[in-house]
């Protein structure tokens, strides 16, 4: 007798753990959908048309460094379109930026136009009582990427069905009126775009028109209408979401009235980007150019899925003589040290720069790329690793005439609240100074096996010789050069002269902890 209701209870917790994972629910026949092209008399669409009629077949890109005017420029697109809005990230703050972001969307579907919204489940993590109310909207729909099947126990659930939910959609895109798209490193968050008070990301996105849109629009509906994308009205089929939504644009009003006391708010008020941006009347740069992503069954081994990294591998094998190349998280594993010391080897200068330990967000990952340091050092890599306070003011802008008060030159610099911290979030690769590869791409075995990415290959000749220099400049001043010494790793400060014996800037502490978690078998999935 005792015994009966422990075995009970393990039974009912065994059975929990066994449904808790279940299975998606079933998309309709009728969910596919694609990209609306028939949009050639939106103001986006004409306004950009004398641009590109003067620069037949060429893609115009416009770098978006500062975080507050790649946060414009969505808004600005959001406010612009008159048809459509395909919107695609990985991760969705539901702080100021996020909400301000959403509201433009919601907006956008109150003058008629159609957005569908995709977020990556486990990356965005959102509440789904806020998606769905945005979803009650009959021009809005949001669809969940690789999905928790139990909305309850979403975290049990992703542990039960690991071997699926492992892989992430890691793709940001954003597409105005199949005219304009914006690609790159940036999610949604106010790390992102200068108006986090503890920490900002150094980040890079572009602004694209031309023959690469409809390329990333064709990407977006590959991952819009995969059996993986689902909408999020499908987990509920008995909600009822009357009054949802108009409870949600009150608090929206409630949250967006408060926070424009913020200097942020008053500073986005000022700039001149969105009337720009509107007016598409920014300095492109003018390139041929390709929409480089992973497709969406990347993880199944089943499936022949065209992976990017095999996209980007016949420009990598062509460079002759220089390749600078920023990921923040780095984690190069045998097969890519073995192929960056064959190009020193065969007298390519290969330059690297990512974070220090100082300066990461995610200290496993570093756990990961530091035991390839010293080899990398060893056969001639030039590798710099991003300061938590790089100094402002040092390096300009890629976009031309631009006028910097901080930064990196690869994305933001000192938010308007003085961040604490700073890290390098960045994704760009330079070949030969003529191809250039800006996107969601790390180089490492997340990144190239598991995630799927997306990204922007450009060949300009002027861009790729501003960015390669700017690199330059950059890692003189924000960054640590790696030394060797007598066998021994030293982080050199070019700004003071200043030279380190261990992670500079990093408590014993922090440095045990990441040689702790260097032991463990985990490289695969970092």
């Amino acid at each position: 007798m005792p015994l009966r209701f422990p075995a009970r209870a393990a039974a009912l917790g065994l059975s929990a753990l066994l449904t808790a994972c279940g299975a998606l629910p079933a998309k309709p026949t009728d969910a596919a959908s694609s990209a609306l092209a028939d949009t050639a008399d939106t103001p986006l669409a004409r306004a950009t048309a004398p641009l590109l009629k003067a620069h037949p077949r060429l893609t115009g890109l416009y770098p978006l460094e500062r975080g507050r005017d790649a946060l414009l420029t969505r808004l600005a697109l959001a406010m612009v379109a008159q048809k459509t809005l395909d919107v695609q990230y990985y991760i969705w703050h539901d702080d100021l930026t996020g909400r301000l972001m959403m509201s433009k969307l919601l907006e956008a579907a109150d003058r008629g136009v159609r957005v569908r919204l995709l977020l990556d489940d486990v990356g965005a993590n959102a509440d789904d009582e806020l998606l769905l109310a945005l979803s009650a909207h009959p021009n809005i729909e949001i669809r969940l990427f690789n999905p928790a099947a139990n909305r309850n126990w979403r975290a049990l659930s992703a542990l039960l069905d690991l071997s699926r939910m492992n892989q992430r959609m890691h793709n940001k895109a954003l597409i105005a009126d199949h005219s304009a798209v914006i690609v790159g490193g940036r999610n949604i968050g106010d790390e992102y775009f200068e108006a986090n008070e503890e920490v900002d990301f150094s980040d890079l996105d572009v602004l694209c028109i031309g023959p690469v849109v409809p390329q990333v629009a064709r990407s977006f509906d590959l991952f819009w209408n995969h059996k993986l994308a689902v909408p999020v009205k499908l987990f509920y089929p008995e909600r009822k979401l009357d009054g949802m939504l108009d409870a949600l644009r009150i608090e929206y009003g409630k949250q967006l009235q408060a926070d424009r006391a913020s200097d942020y708010l008053r500073e986005l008020e000022r700039q001149a980007t969105a009337a720009r941006v509107r007016a598409v009347q920014l300095p492109f740069y003018w390139g041929r150019a390709r929409a480089l992503y992973d497709e969406p069954d990347k993880a199944d081994p089943e499936e022949d899925a065209t992976l990017l990294a095999e996209r980007l591998t016949p420009v990598a094998q062509k460079t002759r003589r220089e390749l600078a190349i920023v990921s923040p998280y780095f984690v190069p594993g045998d097969g890519g040290t073995a192929w960056m010391t064959n190009l020193v080897k065969s007298g390519v200068e290969v330059k690297v720069l990512t974070n220090s330990l100082a300066a990461t967000d995610v200290a496993a990952v570093h756990a990961g790329y530091a035991r390839y340091r010293e080899p990398l050092v060893e056969a001639g890599v030039k590798v710099f690793e991003w300061k938590p306070d790089p100094q402002p003011g040092q390096a300009q802008g890629l976009v031309r005439g631009a006028k910097r008060s901080g930064g990196s030159g690869f994305g933001s610099g000192a938010g308007f609240r003085g961040s604490s911290r700073a890290s390098l979030h960045s994704k760009a690769f330079v070949f030969d100074r003529r191809h250039v590869f800006i996107g969601s791409l790390n180089l490492d075995p997340r990144s190239i096996e598991l995630n799927t990415e997306i990204g922007v290959l450009f060949e300009s000749e002027l861009l790729g010789q501003r960015m390669a220099a700017q690199f330059d400049r950059l890692v003189q001043q924000d960054a640590y050069a790696l030394r060797l010494e007598h066998g021994d790793l030293r982080w050199h400060d070019g700004a003071d002269g200043q030279d380190y014996e261990a992670d500079p800037k990093s408590s014993g502490w922090r440095r045990f902890t990441v040689w702790l978690m260097s032991l463990l078998p985990i490289e695969s999935q970092l």
